[in-house]
């Protein structure tokens, strides 16, 4: 078999890229571009897994082949039935073993020229958290720091309109970063999800511009920031970005809008704050969500929790923020492109003075 294996660097030379790990794997990360076609169900791998353990391994083997020979000629009767003669794959499995090994074999006996990744997946996984410890430093960031409902991730989209390059963390980790920052009806991706998702954002970006990046913490939702990526933009520089207490009202009641249609989850969500704010306090806040007073409500989530916990982080983290440009930004106003189009303006204004 070694004849047919090959390494990471060579996944361009072909023409799909195969992925024979279950559902549930394919799911929790994959190789970018990669499509699944696999030869066990979660519920197969569980129950194969389960053999190898509480009866033999020769046994589990022997049924694992059965089922994942099934599998395989299903796939040949559909997913693959169109590949033309000269069609070259490659294949993997979770760490280039016999799942990935069969469908090569067999693919090469029918004509196929065919190619197995070697070491699978956990070596595309040992890349990536390699890539992940040098990749964020190659590149010179502008940090728009501001605190809660200033519309930061607003002034970054429009930013990246008006021509700029950015990185939008929250979008990859399908989180706005605070304790309400879910995105509803959406689940995160997982951390080895993230990282993939990551790397490919850092490669397609260039070097040779600056990167306007929203100033997070570690983690955003349920997933952790690389340590070499925070300690790079830490040291950047930084736009703070202000906005009337009114505008960051109005654009929070706008952001938890879905919030307001769930006052049970809601209201589960401020409970998160006991500890840092008084029972007394969570519960008032309850009471205006059962009644409806967002208004009120952002506000003081405003006043008493966001800006206080601004204040704390980002002048301890971000070193240049006591330089930063300083931008006034309106987050509710139609030209919030026409604005990032200024600050751009100004921040060009200042390199060459």
């Amino acid at each position: 078999m070694k004849n047919l294996l090959v390494n990471l660097d060579r996944l361009g030379d072909f023409d799909e890229i195969v992925d024979v790990r279950t559902p549930f794997e394919f799911a929790e990360d994959h190789i970018p571009g990669a499509f699944n076609a696999p030869v066990l169900s979660n519920e197969e791998r569980v129950l194969v897994g389960t053999m190898y353990k509480q009866v033999s391994p020769f046994e589990a083997t022997r049924v694992g082949a059965a089922i994942v020979a099934r599998n395989i000629a299903h796939h040949l009767e559909t997913t693959f039935a169109d590949r033309p003669r000269n069609w070259r794959p490659v294949i993997y499995c979770w760490r280039g073993g016999k799942r990935s090994g069969s469908v090569t074999t067999l693919f090469n006996m029918i004509g196929w020229q065919a190619r197995q990744l070697d070491g699978g997946y956990k070596v595309y996984r040992r890349a990536t958290l390699d890539t992940l410890d040098h990749l964020p430093a190659a590149f010179r960031y502008i940090v728009l720091a501001g605190p809660t409902g200033s519309g930061k991730t607003r002034l970054l989209n429009a930013l990246d309109e008006a021509g700029a390059q950015t990185l939008d963390l929250e979008n990859l980790a399908s989180h706005r970063g605070s304790l309400l920052g879910a995105w509803p009806g959406e689940a995160q991706p997982s951390q080895k999800r993230f990282d993939t998702l990551l790397v490919s954002a850092l490669r397609a970006l260039d070097p040779a511009r600056p990167v306007f990046v929203e100033a997070e913490s570690r983690r955003i939702g349920a997933v952790s920031l690389p340590l070499s990526l925070l300690d790079t933009f830490h040291r950047a520089a930084c736009v703070e970005v202000t906005s009337s207490r009114e505008d960051r009202a109005i654009f929070l009641l706008h952001d938890y809008a879905h919030l307001f249609r769930d006052p049970e989850l809601f209201k589960q969500q401020l409970s998160k704050l006991i500890g840092l704010h008084s029972r007394e306090r969570v519960a008032g806040w309850h009471r205006q969500v059962d009644d409806n007073n967002g208004a009120e409500l952002a506000r003081e989530l405003i006043d008493l929790h966001y800006d206080p916990a601004y204040t704390r982080s980002s002048h301890e983290h971000f070193i240049e923020l006591p330089h930063a440009t300083q931008m006034l930004f309106r987050p509710n106003d139609p030209d919030v492109v026409e604005q990032a189009r200024a600050l751009l303006a100004r921040l060009d204004a200042t390199a060459l003075a």
